[in-house]
């Protein structure tokens, strides 16, 4: 009884389903928990906040996790050895960085207390996405604690069908939209936006993110509720922490007195790192003893940034002189590694993409096993970002968060304009290395891979560009600047990082974070409007070093050949064990030279590095293969005189059709006249032509007679005749 008075229940408009809300029940020592339901997926957001203050960090140490589970659709994962859920999926990652990134900026900058958040996906149906519900889930259960959080927000998705946008379209009807946009808010501002589409018009694009506004409001409510319900401060207005940096920013300040202004003017910019790192030990050194290093170099970071900011918004002066329209020098070239099958080295300004494409077959898709799907994917680009890019010292171990995210961003830019299947039957991995970063290196690496998959021939539909969009707004927001091609000073003073990719036509990927409590709608237009601009010119500038895809694949990638099977043989291909598939392979130079995939339909591809192998794979494939149909006049060999068990007479020879496919003559069907002895008209190794009589293909039998195409009409003649 004490159990059922804690929990508590809610419902609301889900964008036209509904969602049910329970609290208190699960998880009760979290300072927030949420259970939300919408359909049959159910998820579990947890929030902990810890008592005191992390000390020695100068960042807010929030963690979002996102927990994939097997169970929660009645799987159990595929690999043969692990079935325990490990680190998560790439899909995982990214669902937890679309929750972290709306949320974060939500809670003030100098707030040094641990913040937990775990989203557990209980229960998924297949149609009602978890990402939504966990963005939803973990707002409020982060409003039931006393985290100074100035919630709530909501996430909303838009598809485009048929020309007409549709609110949190369902998975079946995702597939064929034009658009796949998350938008996360609050009651009046754009937090986050993530999308991939298909050359859709930026007017088109700001129209759905209004929407998904407008239609996130009933979760914006019901969230009010939960928070009051558990008495949390949810309207009242969170007084502001007094600023820990105060005092030291004030003597700081003081002490440095226009020496920063006058650094930041300097247009060169390792003169302007020199001077600014000179200041930052002059303070440490200066103020020693008195405060802590981390927050005498905390501050000095804010009156960086202060500066930054004040120079951009108030003389229109940004750190390398450039106008807030301008985009940094680009240079490109392709084609400059020898032995890949395509490479790109895209520099703009101090930042540098090196992107290189290989060409692989079919059947080296990647295996994605997930809690939501099980499938294969053919294109696939990846992004690293080691510490020598930005002049650092750090282990290089597995790919971060911000790696998979990067690349994912520049994957799904490019996805749209990919060549399918059947135009394009190979599998293709781009890698882009970051050798050099100074703001927006994934804009960069979508560039660098679009030119790559140019130099490597791959007939894309259409190049693709992107720009990084910055921003630097005073207080409430009402004055603002909008900074095409944002560097890494200005995004690490500035309010936001809106990246946008597309061609000259429309746009295919964007991902949007801010550091401030939104943006308007305004300031949203004027982004689409001013990133375009800066779009088409980088687009411009790409074109010039390679207009078009090559007409030539690389001469070390692979050449595909396919030709069409009976699916009901598919086994009889293969083999037992895949004896005789792999005895083809071998034959023709093992797996590192020739691979042959077989698809449901029939569809067998040979890819090769070497021609000739490939067409000798190819030629014994469709021997083996070959179909044998009444009325055929064929030529082979015969290997063998055959005999009645029982009587040791004579009754045919056989002809070898294809090294797998045999048939018979029968001794009444090789000669006009009769034949009392068959090796005085044939023997073996003799190569005759015959027409096809019969095929039994349920029993295997095919029968032939080369009496129907003139015969043998007199003994002991030479064999010569029948020879081709």
């Amino acid at each position: 009884m004490e159990l059922e008075s804690k929990v508590k229940s809610f419902k609301a408009d889900f964008f036209g389903e509904e969602i049910l809300i329970e609290t208190g029940k699960l998880a009760e020592q979290a300072h927030g928990s949420v259970v939300a339901r919408v359909g049959d997926t159910v998820v579990l957001a947890t929030a902990v906040v810890a008592d005191q203050q992390r000390e020695g960090v100068d960042f807010f140490p929030l963690l979002i996790d996102y927990e994939e589970r097997f169970y929660a659709s009645g799987k159990i994962s595929g690999s043969r050895f692990i079935k325990r859920e490990g680190r998560p999926s790439e899909q995982a990652v990214l669902t937890c960085r679309l929750i972290d990134r709306p949320l974060r900026p939500l809670f003030p900058k100098t707030y040094r207390n641990d913040v937990q958040v775990i989203i557990t996906v209980l229960s998924y149906d297949g149609e009602n996405d978890p990402d939504l519900i966990s963005t939803f889930a973990a707002s409020a259960a982060l409003i039931q604690t006393k985290a100074p959080y100035a919630g709530p927000i909501a996430a909303c998705r838009i598809g485009l069908v048929e020309g007409k946008l549709v609110v949190n379209p369902k998975n079946s009807v995702l597939e064929n939209s034009e658009l796949d946009l998350v938008v996360s808010a609050t009651r009046d501002r754009v937090m986050m936006i993530e999308a991939q589409a298909n050359e859709v018009p930026e007017e088109t694009v700001i129209e759905a993110i209004e929407l998904a506004q407008k239609s996130m409001q009933p979760l914006f409510d019901i969230q009010t509720v939960v928070a009051k319900a558990h008495q949390a401060i949810v309207e009242e207005e969170i007084a502001e922490e007094k600023d820990v940096f105060e005092e030291i920013h004030t003597k700081v300040k003081d002490y440095v007195g226009e020496n920063i202004a006058a650094a930041m003017k300097e247009v060169n910019e390792e003169l302007r790192k020199k001077r600014l790192q000179e200041f930052e030990q002059e303070i440490l050194k200066n103020f020693e003893g008195e405060y802590k290093q981390v927050d005498l170099k905390a501050t000095f970071t804010k009156l960086v940034q202060k500066e930054v900011r004040r120079l951009i918004l108030e003389e229109g002066l940004r750190p390398d002189g450039r106008v807030i329209t301008e985009v940094r020098s680009i240079s490109v070239e392709v084609g400059l590694l020898p032995r890949t099958h395509g490479s790109a080295l895209f520099t703009r300004g101090q930042t540098q993409a090196l992107t290189v494409a290989t060409l692989a077959s079919p059947g080296m898709e990647q295996l994605i096993d997930t809690m939501e799907v099980e499938t294969t994917k053919r294109f696939m680009h990846h992004y690293n970002f080691p510490p020598f890019s930005t002049g650092e010292v750090s282990p290089v171990r597995g790919a971060s968060r911000r790696e998979i995210g990067h690349g994912y961003l520049a994957e799904k830019a490019l996805l749209p304009m990919m060549p399918d299947k059947d135009s394009f039957p190979y599998t293709v991995r781009l890698v882009s290395e970051i050798l050099s970063s100074n703001g927006s290196s994934s804009m960069a690496a979508t560039c660098g891979s679009t030119l790559a998959l140019m130099d490597a021939g791959v007939p894309i539909k259409k190049p693709v560009a992107g720009v990084a969009m910055g921003l630097v707004t005073n207080e409430d927001a009402s004055k603002y600047k909008v900074l095409t091609d944002l560097q890494g000073l200005e995004d690490f003073a500035g309010d936001m990082d809106f990246k946008i990719a597309g061609t000259d036509k429309g746009i295919t990927a964007i991902q949007m974070d801010t550091k401030i409590h939104g943006l308007t709608g305004e300031i949203v237009r004027d982004t689409f409007t001013q990133a375009k601009e800066g779009r088409l010119h980088i687009l411009g500038k790409m074109i010039e070093a390679i207009e078009k895809p090559r007409e030539e694949l690389s001469q070390y990638a692979p050449r595909i050949e396919s030709i069409k099977i009976n699916p009901e043989r598919i086994g009889e291909l293969i083999g037992p064990g895949g004896k005789n598939i792999n005895k083809i392979i071998a034959d023709c130079g093992g797996k590192e030279v020739t691979n042959i995939d077989i698809d449901e339909d029939g569809t067998v591809m040979v890819s090769s590095t070497d021609p000739e192998m490939g067409a000798k794979a190819l030629n014994q494939i469709k021997m083996s293969m070959r179909e044998v149909n009444v009325g055929e006049v064929i030529t082979g060999k015969i290997i063998e005189i055959k005999k009645d068990r029982m009587t040791g007479k004579e009754i045919g020879a056989i002809m070898e059709i294809t090294p797998k496919v045999d048939g018979m003559i029968h001794i009444s069907q090789i000669a006009n006249t009769r034949v009392e002895r068959i090796e005085d008209y044939v023997k073996p190794g003799d190569v005759v032509t015959a027409r096809v009589m019969e095929v039994d293909r349920e029993k295997g039998r095919i029968g032939l007679s080369m009496k129907a195409v003139g015969g043998q009409s007199a003994p002991n003649e030479s064999t010569d005749s029948f020879k081709r």
